[in-house]
């Protein structure tokens, strides 16, 4: 089973939430109706950017390599493959 890093986004350039998951569709869905402590306490519940990996040590490191950087360099990290903010599972979930 693939495993993924998220960032979602409240809006364009709003607050940020970095997570890891093994069910990408399933957290996001999760975030989409609230459900967990971050996300319906500040309204985060945009996908923005995700990568997948095969190996769940590989994802939980990124996740906490991205957890670390600042907020610019993950914004910069989003605004490479997805300028317009975009939720890239509108169609999907």
């Amino acid at each position: 089973m693939a495993h993924a890093v998220y960032i979602l986004s409240k809006r364009k350039r709003g607050t940020l939430y970095v997570g890891a998951t093994r069910d990408l569709r399933r957290r996001v869905w999760e975030h989409k109706q609230g459900l967990g402590g971050f996300a319906p306490r500040y309204g985060v519940h945009r996908p923005v950017y995700y990568e997948i990996y095969e190996d769940a040590n590989a994802a939980l490191l990124r996740e906490r390599q991205l957890k670390r950087r600042r907020r610019s360099w993950k914004v910069e990290l989003i605004e490479q493959t997805n300028p317009q903010w975009e939720d890239p599972f509108s169609a999907l979930i």
